[in-house]
């Protein structure tokens, strides 16, 4: 991380799929929590071949938008994300407003202070989350990935699943990323875990159920696709370290 904190630059990474009834709220927020931070920023929109008016909005409230003509999944708009960033820290946010753009500060402020990944948890004891928010089998499949991920990685972590992340930049530039689908947050978690990068853990809010759209995770098969990536990451990361 650059000693010169105020040379730093903030890029967030949104990536989004039909998305038009939540995109420009989600952008709004994050400019606001981005300004008062006060450092360089920038906003990008991966529009994954949405069919209705994501990216038109998203160019409208002033975000960089990079599009795509048909869905590739949210691993491959991640990535593309990341590989468009020119920021320092970069931060991931969920077009759905599932988490609080404006708990980005929280996120940032350890990476400052030398940490190199910020994961907000849902699930700490000083989360602000709802029964409502994440439903029971969610709740549930999160406990055992993080179990599973603790025995693969020795290392404990209470929101394997996260869509909302702070990352120093050069971890993403030693993880060798490969998912396409909802899989690319474990294989983030499980491949910077195994590499010994210094993470922390902030509590977040989770908001209510989305008011426009359902979720487009299918819990049971990205659960499986999940639990494969955990251990093919793991595997990975074994074979690269002989």
């Amino acid at each position: 991380m650059p000693e010169n904190i105020r040379n730093l630059k903030i890029s967030v990474v949104i990536p989004s799929y039909n998305e038009s009834l939540n995109i420009g709220n989600v952008i709004s927020a994050t400019v606001e929590a981005l300004e008062k931070i006060g450092l360089p920023f920038e906003i990008i929109v991966v529009d994954d071949g949405s069919v209705d008016m994501t990216g038109e909005i998203a160019r409208a409230c002033g975000a960089r938008v990079i599009s795509y003509k048909r869905n590739f999944g949210k691993g491959h708009a991640l990535r593309s994300g990341f590989r468009a960033a020119e920021g320092d820290i970069i931060v991931t946010v969920d077009a759905d407003f599932s988490s609080n753009p404006q708990e980005i500060e929280k996120l940032v402020l350890p990476l400052m202070k030398g940490t190199d990944i910020v994961f907000g948890t849902r699930f700490s004891e000083k989360s602000n989350v709802r029964p409502y928010a994440t439903s029971r089998i969610m709740r549930l499949g999160n406990k055992l990935l993080n179990l599973t991920i603790l025995l693969m990685t020795g290392r404990s972590i209470t929101d394997s699943q996260t869509g909302f992340r702070a990352f120093n930049r050069k971890i993403l530039n030693n993880l060798n990323l490969a998912s396409n689908g909802f899989e690319v947050e474990t294989e983030i978690t499980v491949k910077a875990l195994s590499s010994g990068f210094s993470f922390e853990e902030v509590p977040i809010t989770s908001f209510p159920p989305r008011s426009y759209h359902a979720s487009k995770m299918n819990v049971f098969r990205d659960g499986f696709r999940i639990l494969k990536r955990i251990i093919r990451s793991s595997f990975e990361m074994e074979s690269s370290q002989k």
